[in-house]
C-alpha cells in the first residue's frame, strides 16, 4: 500500500519550490497543495514508504534552505476513511478568491504528458498586497520577454504571480519586479524554477 506524505510550509511560492525539487528527488506523486486560510500551504504526497520518507527529509531541509520551517508527516498505511480529506472536490474561497486547493485536475491536459526539459521556466513573485503584486506584474512584463501565466491567492492578501519564458528572461523579470515591489507592500518571496516538473506545472494555470 502505498504511504502519504504531508509537507506544511508558508507562503505559495516557497511550497511551490520545494514541491518542483521534492518530486524530481523521491519517486513519489504530487497529489496537490492545500491551503489553510492563512500562509501555510500542505503538499501532499503519495508512493512508498522508503520514497515518502526521502521526499520529506528532503523537504525539511531545503525549506529550512529557503528560510521556512516545515511541518512533516508521513501515513504509511493511511485508513480508508481517510481518503475524502485526502481526494475531495475543489472550490473557489468567497474570502479572497483564491482555490481552496491545488489540483492536477483543474487544469486537464489534452495530450500525454511526460517529464520534458525543453518546458519554460516559471518565475513566481508573491507578495503581501494586491497594489504590490500588480506594480510588480507590469514591471516584470516591461522588463523581459516573458508571458504572465496568472495569479494565485492564498488568503491574509498573500498574492503570487506567475511567469513563463526562458530563463535568463524569467530571472531578469522577477529581479525587476522583486525592486519594484518598494513600499507599495511586503515581498514574500521572488522565484525561479528553471525546468518546472510535470506534477507542478499540471497545478497551475497553462
Amino acid at each position: 500500500m502505498n504511504a502519504l506524505g504531508f509537507v506544511e510550509i508558508p507562503f505559495f511560492a516557497i511550497t511551490a519550490v520545494v514541491a518542483d525539487q521534492v518530486v524530481k528527488a523521491a519517486k513519489v506523486r504530487l497529489l496537490g497543495i492545500e491551503t489553510t486560510g492563512n500562509e501555510h500551504l500542505v503538499l501532499r504526497l503519495e508512493g512508498d514508504v522508503a520514497a515518502v520518507a526521502t521526499a520529506l527529509a528532503f523537504a525539511e531541509r531545503r525549506a529550512r534552505e529557503l528560510g521556512s520551517a516545515a511541518v512533516v508527516r508521513c501515513l504509511s498505511r493511511p485508513e480508508a476513511a481517510l481518503d475524502p480529506l485526502i481526494h475531495f472536490p475543489n472550490s473557489t474561497n468567497p474570502l479572497y478568491g483564491g482555490r481552496d486547493q491545488f489540483l492536477p485536475t483543474d487544469y486537464p491536459e489534452t495530450k500525454p504528458k511526460t517529464m520534458n526539459t525543453n518546458l519554460q521556466a516559471i518565475g513566481m513573485l508573491e507578495t503581501q498586497g494586491l497594489t504590490a503584486a500588480l506594480e510588480a506584474t507590469d514591471t516584470m512584463l516591461k522588463a523581459a520577454d516573458v508571458t504572465l501565466v496568472g495569479k494565485e491567492k492564498i488568503g491574509a492578501a498573500y498574492v503570487t504571480i506567475i511567469i513563463k519564458g526562458d530563463v535568463a528572461a524569467v530571472q531578469a523579470a522577477v529581479d525587476a519586479g522583486a525592486k519594484a515591489v518598494g513600499s507599495l507592500g511586503k515581498l514574500i518571496a521572488a522565484h525561479v524554477i528553471a525546468r518546472p516538473h510535470d506534477d507542478l506545472i499540471a497545478l497551475l494555470p497553462k
